[in-house]
């Protein structure tokens, strides 16, 4: 294994440390503040304008994307420190163009679109000038086992028709959502994996209402959380996103990839709590001398720095194996890094939290941001259960091969 970087990825890896130093930590204060004094807070906050078209025009833009001449092409080796370094703020993606649910849904529009569909959506999404969302999640199913999902894509001559209700659609109240990048089932008779397909739908499609924003602990995302009902959504026929029956084999590609980008933000979320705790308990003082002199306090930064570095070796691993050998091969690696990656961010946080006392559970601090995010995403693209399921089943495959 060789987790050397390129002078490319070294010489990105200064520019957006440099970036994120100088402009969008100092910022984060500022887009709270304009958020909270917006009459719509799922608007943009203009210091979010201001910083995305300052990192496009330094050419730290669309860094995730590798696929053809779409994106940066970097390798996923070379991306996994710069999604560290953009997780380290709860905004910094968002600024370089790198947030889900977008960065999933151009992966799918660059992979699996037609020329059209890209001409339409990915050209536009790629230069910011709309967002989009994506609709998988049901209310009234285990969605974690997407044959249970039972929103229906039905063929009607030139159009499909959709019906169903989805929820936790991320992204879909920002006022600039465009696109809903839709799964549903087109074939109900079909073998299970063989159901599903999915639809981009205009997201003003006649038949599209969001039912309310759903917060997550408490927090109102700006992008939004919808729960959304779809009631006979007619879109044409071309709005079919690949063949009718590849929508699971769609959404395996689209999660993939995302759950590597959430175990790379994930490193830099835990970067970001140890360096809050360590400068905390060597500012605070109690009990005869610095919160950093407790043994306990001690134990929890050693702990936290040996479990990130076990973690962040674990992510070069699987971008490496992507890269190498492919995401199915990689399939075993990836799941346990979207276990592993959000259980030690959500572990060092927590002890952050714990270290800052009353402060961390107040909104001074990122702190307590941090934790219902790091706690939220042990649910989104899978929860923790499933892909424990999958590294499971893979190391028993191997014992059951050698015991015929």
């Amino acid at each position: 294994m060789d987790f050397a970087f390129s002078a490319r990825a070294v010489e990105l890896q200064d520019r957006i440390r440099s970036f994120m130093d100088e402009h969008v930590l100092p910022a984060e204060p500022v887009y709270d503040r304009q958020i909270a004094e917006s009459s719509d807070p799922h608007a943009l906050p203009p210091v979010m304008v201001e910083l995305k078209e300052k990192a496009r025009a330094d050419g730290l833009w669309n860094l995730f994307l590798s696929h053809g001449d779409w994106g940066a092409g970097l390798t996923n080796l070379e991306y996994a420190p710069l999604a560290e370094l953009m997780g380290r703020s709860i905004i910094g993606n968002e600024i370089f163009n790198c947030s889900a649910p977008d960065t999933g849904n151009m992966e799918l529009l660059a992979l699996f679109g037609t020329d059209e569909q890209r001409e339409q959506w990915l050209r536009p999404l790629l230069d910011a000038r709309i967002r989009s969302c994506f609709a998988m999640t049901e209310p009234d199913v285990a969605s974690s086992d997407a044959r249970n999902i039972r929103t229906r894509i039905t063929r009607d001559g030139d159009s499909y028709v959709v019906n169903g209700r989805k929820w936790y659609t991320s992204g879909i109240l920002d006022p600039d959502c465009e696109l809903i990048i839709l799964m549903g089932v087109s074939d109900p008779d079909a073998p299970p994996y063989r159901q599903q397909s999915m639809i981009l739908i205009p997201r003003h499609t006649p038949g599209v209402t969001v039912l309310r924003d759903l917060p997550m602990f408490g927090y109102t995302d700006r992008l939004g959380h919808g729960d959304v009902l779809f009631e006979n959504v007619r879109v044409p026929a071309a709005n079919l996103l690949g063949s009718e029956g590849e929508g699971f084999a769609l959404a395996q590609g689209r999660l993939g990839p995302g759950r590597m980008h959430y175990a790379m933000r994930a490193v830099g979320f835990a970067e970001r709590a140890l360096q809050l705790m360590c400068e905390r308990t060597l500012s605070r003082v109690a009990f005869g001398g610095p919160l950093a002199d407790q043994g306990v306090v001690r134990e929890w930064i050693a702990r936290s720095r040996i479990e990130i570095e076990q973690l962040r070796l674990l992510v070069l691993k699987s971008a490496w194996l992507m890269d190498t050998v492919g995401n199915a091969a990689a399939r075993m690696e990836v799941a346990a890094i979207k276990v592993a990656a959000l259980d030690v961010a959500h572990r060092v946080v927590d002890r952050a939290v714990q270290a800052h006392g009353a402060a961390g559970v107040s909104d001074d601090t990122v702190l307590a941001r941090l934790f219902s995010i790091t706690r939220a995403l042990r649910i989104a693209d899978g929860p923790d259960e499933v892909h424990l399921r999958t590294v499971a089943r893979q190391e028993l495959a191997k014992y059951k091969e050698k015991s015929r």
